[in-house]
């Protein structure tokens, strides 16, 4: 967990992560003193960022390390261990929805983009933000064997395509008007290495990696998703006109 935290620490605090994680929070809308539901909060960075921007941000992860971290970082913050597609909150109790690199761990997404849909009250909006994993680009003199790798990373995800498809699981689950995003991040020092380290442990493929850092060589190029949609109130059936009475 220690070292899983220390990447992800190393990658969220990279120029281009801080950059990304305010553009979900502007295509969210108005903060202030409106719910925010952060599904696979994680450490908690978010909900603490999204709370100093006036939210009451609630964070939900399924890990209970990860929730007592975040907790342990955050105090003031609200963190639940849940489940992304059982969320802790009423339906129509939250104002928006959040979800960052989550949904590629889950076997269903979307069941998770229809728990987000009934969370939200109508008017509310869903970000989802991630990678696709079979699309990471990486600077090697053995193409051949890097597309391997990455395809063999992807396939042992749930879902590691299901960023090209947040569009349609919003659509699918009752959202409308999608805006869709997809920004770049580059990595070109040793945060690309300890990236590349949970792609895969194939040394002899890695050596030649470690010598790219070493002579500032090494690139890694990942793509993000980030698409945002609206939560439209559910239609309401109408009842038929009732009939006039019998002329007398």
């Amino acid at each position: 967990m220690s070292s899983l935290l220390a990447v992800l620490d190393a990658i969220e605090s990279e120029p281009a992560a801080v950059e990304l994680r305010t553009r979900s929070y502007e295509l969210l809308g108005d903060l202030a003193g409106r719910t925010v539901v952060d599904a696979g909060c994680g450490s908690g960075r978010a909900v603490a960022e999204l709370a100093e921007r006036g939210a009451h941000a609630i964070g939900v992860d399924l890990d209970p390390e990860m929730i007592a971290t975040a907790r342990r970082r955050w105090p003031a913050g609200e963190f639940h261990v849940g489940d992304a597609a059982e969320l802790p909150l009423k339906t129509g109790s939250a104002a928006y929805y959040r979800a960052d690199k989550v949904l590629h761990v889950l076997d269903n997404p979307a069941q998770a983009v229809a728990e987000a849909r009934r969370v939200l009250a109508p008017g509310g909006r869903a970000v989802l933000l991630g990678q696709d994993w079979d699309m990471i680009a990486i600077d090697s003199d053995e193409p051949e064997t890097t597309r391997r790798l990455v395809h063999a990373k992807a396939d042992s995800l749930p879902s590691p395509r299901v960023a090209r498809r947040y569009r349609n699981l919003l659509l699918d689950a009752g959202f409308t008007d999608p805006i869709v995003e997809v920004h770049t991040a580059v990595f070109s020092d040793d945060t690309a290495l300890d990236l590349l380290r949970r792609i895969t442990d194939e040394e002899t493929w890695l050596a030649e990696q470690v010598e790219r850092a070493r002579a500032n060589r090494i690139l890694v190029v990942v793509p993000m998703f980030l698409v945002a949609a609206q939560a439209q109130p559910e239609a309401t059936p109408q009842r038929p006109p009732h009939p006039h009475p019998p002329l007398r």
